[in-house]
């Protein structure tokens, strides 16, 4: 058997090329069943991700496992903590359980109707990162599954709303719950679709570390998967967004009274800042929510870029990045406000979040005989033409390793489009991006 002592933590050691150079005997022993000796590179997908996650962040990071040894399965929670070069483990609360049949490779073909889906295996931490595929759902995904660790799960396979217009896993991720019945689709080939569930995996404080899943995965003679409507969304909103919002002003507004106890001023701030991001992105969903849009009037597009920057300044200036707001007459166009807003602060926020250090955003005003737009320019990284539509998908980012939510863009370019204009990017990686919205003229 390869668990060990609930009592006790089972250590290890990880060099900088992450071999695993030290390691108590019920951690060598799962390193030599997954074919590696002491010494060699760690072989345990799962734990070695958790290792490369804190070299990374250069801070110590806790995450749940499933590790397979011969004979079992076993979930326990890893330590990472950074010293010097090396990476320092920690495993505890190992749990074995029989392991999963699914994990000794596909079903077989050619019986009932019910072997003609094959199962696989995945888990993911709380912020949807993946810690193991199963080799066979790896494949079937185009991956290698040592590679996709601490990858973050939407970037292999792209969620779809179901018939009530609701992503079960990004509800349950917002619950803290199981799910099941969550349709996706292969990012790598939108012809394979699956059916995902999963269950929560908690920490071993009791807190919430993500999920362990089981996957049903049609060939691609599968039928397609009808693309949602903006209509679904909307019906979405409340379960998905707008609840777990309150949930999150709530538990943050109870870190600034200090509810639990005492705690150090600098950290009830951050709790202060984190209600009122909150706050503001809860007036946009509700905004967003709303059925009835409002009319369409006349707004000053160049006047309302004004307020955007100065919205965005701090920022900038924090950033050391300049904005060029350009002309200062009138240009008239036809919206909502508060859209308009919204939609500028989020363009010029992300230009200044994109640009180097000591940069420069310009804006750029302009009419047609039908429209009123402004462009916003940066000297970023810029955007790969592959990339150039994922962006405007909800839960996406140009940067995976970004820390946004991945809405501005789809909620921008929504809001665009609801009052008869559209947002459009030109870009080439290594000459920035431009992002102009489109409105009719006033």
């Amino acid at each position: 058997m390869a668990s060990a002592p609930s009592d006790r933590h089972v250590s290890g050691r990880v060099d900088s090329w992450g071999r695993l150079v030290a390691a108590d005997p019920e951690l060598e022993k799962l390193q030599r069943e997954a074919g590696a000796a002491l010494g060699q590179v760690l072989a345990l997908p799962q734990i070695a991700a958790v290792a490369k996650l804190a070299r990374e962040l250069g801070t110590p990071v806790g995450r749940s496992a499933l590790v397979a040894s011969a004979e079992q399965d076993i979930e326990l929670w890893v330590e990472a903590r950074p010293e010097g070069d090396d990476i320092l483990l920690s495993l505890e609360n190992w749990n074995a359980r029989p392991a999963a049949a699914a994990r000794l490779g596909q079903l077989l073909g050619g019986g009932e109707s019910s072997d003609s889906i094959a199962r696989y295996e995945w888990s993911a931490d709380e912020e949807l990162k993946v810690i193991a595929l199963s080799p066979e759902l790896a494949e079937l995904l185009g991956v290698e599954s040592d590679a996709a660790a601490g990858t973050a799960l939407t970037r292999l396979v792209r969620l779809d709303e179901d018939e009530h217009g609701e992503m079960p896993l990004i509800s349950a991720l917002a619950a803290r719950r199981n799910f099941t019945g969550q349709r996706a689709s292969s990012r790598g080939d939108d012809k394979v679709s699956l059916v995902l569930s999963g269950q929560v995996v908690t920490s071993a404080g009791g807190g919430f570390a993500g999920f362990r899943g089981s996957a049903q995965a049609n060939g691609g003679d599968s039928p397609a998967i009808a693309p949602a409507t903006g209509v679904s969304f909307d019906h979405a909103i409340d379960e998905i967004l707008r609840s777990p919002l309150e949930r999150i002003i709530g538990s943050a507004e109870e870190i600034v009274e200090r509810v639990d106890g005492p705690l150090r001023s600098d950290y009830a701030s951050y709790g202060g800042d984190i209600a009122a991001a909150a706050r503001h992105l809860s007036s946009v969903i509700r905004e967003m929510g709303d059925d009835s849009a409002g009319d369409n009037l006349p707004i000053d597009l160049a006047a309302l870029a004004a307020e955007a920057v100065v919205m965005v300044e701090p920022k900038a200036e924090e950033r050391t990045v300049s904005i060029d707001l350009g002309q200062s007459e009138s240009l008239l166009a036809r919206g909502q406000e508060r859209a308009a807003i919204q939609i500028l602060v989020n363009l010029i926020g992300n230009a200044v979040r994109y640009s180097p250090e000591g940069g420069t955003v310009r804006l750029q005003f302009s009419r047609t005989a039908g429209t009123a737009s402004v462009a916003v320019r940066d000297d970023g990284p810029g955007i790969d033409a592959a990339d150039q539509q994922r962006i405007f998908e909800r839960f996406e980012r140009a940067d995976p390793s970004d820390n946004g939510t991945g809405l501005g863009l789809a909620i921008s370019r929504r809001l665009a489009r609801s009052m008869g204009g559209d947002i459009s990017v030109d870009s080439k990686p290594g000459s920035g991006a431009i992002f102009v919205l489109t409105l009719p003229l006033g």
